[in-house]
């Protein structure tokens, strides 16, 4: 199945071995992508690189693209040249990472950064970034509507972004985990992939640590119990409305009535 390419990705590759770029590769593969903001008003993503590439024995932090109204530029091989490698883009000690997909970003995550700005056409910014993000997930088969995060959701203590530069874009984060399955679709000339619906009654597998709630799927309810990866899980019934966490609202529910988010099981 072909993926539609509205638009060129250009390849401006920082210097290797550097602190920005360390020439390491993903390795087993690409399980997810973690959705950036420069968090730099009217910076390009021409000014990025290029100020990466002056600093890139200063500083480890770093992406994979850049994304302005006029240019997507990679600047660590991700999309463009094989193997990807990887960027430094979600700090190793942010465990959120780990519990909704199994791995770190750094290890696991392409990194993609979105521009904005008074003098950065918004539309034109955010229809190649939706687009660069549905083509990410086209390239390493990922699922768009279970594969894509904000940096936000993954380390809230710290980070905004891309709340804060799709905001200033007049968007939502819950409107770009709607968008790129629809982008996706769009580009593909087919539905995107959705994960298939599980049996009404079976048993799962914690891939992490993991919280079983009292009487409703939420996770506002209290915690009945915390199990280990590795725990088999038997449920006998399933809530396909229950809280969306990052977009996946399927949940759990055992025997006793309580419930489990399906986002931390396989």
């Amino acid at each position: 199945m072909p993926f539609t390419m509205k638009y060129a990705i250009e390849t401006r590759y920082l210097t290797k071995p550097s602190k920005r770029r360390s020439g390491q590769v993903i390795a087993p593969k690409v399980v997810f992508v973690v959705a950036h903001d420069t968090g730099n008003i009217n910076s390009t993503a021409g000014n990025n690189v290029a100020y990466y590439e002056r600093s890139r024995d200063e500083e480890s932090a770093s992406a994979h693209i850049f994304v302005d109204d006029k240019q997507i530029i990679e600047c660590i091989p991700a999309l463009q040249t094989s193997p990807p490698e990887k960027a430094w883009h979600v700090l190793y000690s942010v465990d959120t990472d780990n519990v909704l997909f199994g791995y770190n970003a750094n290890d696991a995550a392409i990194g993609i950064e979105y521009c904005f700005g008074d003098r950065i056409d918004a539309d034109e910014a955010y229809r190649k970034y939706v687009w660069t993000i549905a083509y990410t997930c086209f390239k390493f088969g990922l699922e768009p509507a279970k594969s894509v995060v904000g940096h936000f959701f993954l380390d809230p203590r710290r980070k905004t972004d891309p709340v804060t530069g799709l905001a200033h874009s007049r968007r939502s984060y819950e409107q770009l985990l709607r968008d790129v399955p629809a982008e996706y679709a769009a580009c593909t000339g087919g539905p995107a992939p959705v994960p298939p619906t599980p049996p009404a009654s079976g048993t799962v597998t914690a891939t992490v640590a993991l919280n079983i709630r009292v009487g409703a799927a939420s996770t506002r309810a209290r915690i009945y119990q915390t199990v280990a990866s590795g725990t088999e899980l038997p449920y006998v019934g399933t809530e396909p409305n229950g809280e969306a966490v990052n977009g996946n609202p399927l949940w759990y529910r055992d025997a006793n009535g309580n419930y489990f988010w399906s986002g931390g099981t396989r």
